[in-house]
């Protein structure tokens, strides 16, 4: 599967501010080594080499996308970049922070990736992650409805809802994984109200936003006779989910779930 940055970064700043928020809360004052693991196309590596600009920290961003890297290489010639499966990846020697912004969502079998990832960390070291928590939400249901909807065979409409991201466990369990190798563990929760505008009238603003992710995996995998036709019928249902506004603009309610995880020294 093929990931476009341009069509990522299209909601740059709004789809950054959850990692900025999740940057301010992270209690490291010179780390020397930071992974940012499912760096994308490297804005939020730029975020952390921001927050810590001396050289001393090396920064190493890790994505399976050549795409996203290419982009994020382009961008940040102060970081080191990885193309790797992060399900797989293994640091050589412990790190001081893990830094993870909308990725691990992606991923199975959390209780044993947060626990592995924990494992990861110097002593005093920092798990932060941030993951949108809206499975729930008319955005990812009307995945769902289109395609049911879709003149697919069972085989082809199974093989379409392995694709969809699967929901988060329950909060207390990630603060449950967690807390045997934590000093301390911040949790929380924000819904950010998104202003978004659609490129098209005949588009969807908030349909935009999740063809670059969420729904990027189940379109990909519709075939391609068919690819448009889903599409149409997603922008219909999500329009009728999240109407425009007399202005033109289309309010997108988003909630996200961050952990702050700080190891025992």
């Amino acid at each position: 599967m093929t990931w476009d940055p341009v069509q990522y970064l299209r909601f740059g700043n709004q789809r950054l501010r959850p990692a900025l928020d999740l940057l301010a809360r992270v209690p490291l004052a010179e780390p020397q080594e930071v992974i940012d693991l499912g760096c994308g196309a490297g804005n939020v590596t730029q975020a952390l080499r921001r927050r810590w600009p001396a050289m001393s920290t090396r920064i190493t961003g890790i994505d399976s996308s050549p795409e996203m890297l290419a982009r994020a290489r382009a961008e940040e010639p102060s970081a080191a970049w990885l193309q790797a499966d992060i399900a797989r990846w293994a640091p050589a020697t412990a790190v001081d922070l893990i830094f993870s912004n909308a990725a691990l969502h992606w991923l199975p079998e959390h209780v044993a990736l947060i626990a592995r990832l924990m494992g990861f960390l110097k002593p005093g070291g920092v798990l932060a992650l941030q993951m949108p928590n809206q499975t729930a939400a008319a955005s990812h249901q009307c995945i769902g409805e289109s395609i049911e909807a879709a003149a697919l065979d069972a085989p082809s409409k199974e093989n379409l809802r392995a694709r969809q991201v699967a929901p988060l466990a329950r909060l207390q369990d990630y603060y449950d994984w967690v807390a045997p190798q934590a000093a301390s563990v911040d949790q929380w929760e924000t819904v950010y109200t998104h202003v978004l505008e659609a490129a098209a009238a005949d588009s969807s603003a908030v349909a935009e936003w999740t063809r670059s992710t969420s729904l990027q995996p189940v379109l990909a995998a519709v075939p391609e006779a068919l690819r448009a036709g889903f599409w149409e019928d997603y922008c219909r249902r999500v329009k009728a989910a999240y109407p425009a506004r007399a202005d033109g603009t289309t309010l997108f309610p988003f909630r996200r779930f961050f952990m702050v995880a700080q190891r025992h020294n």
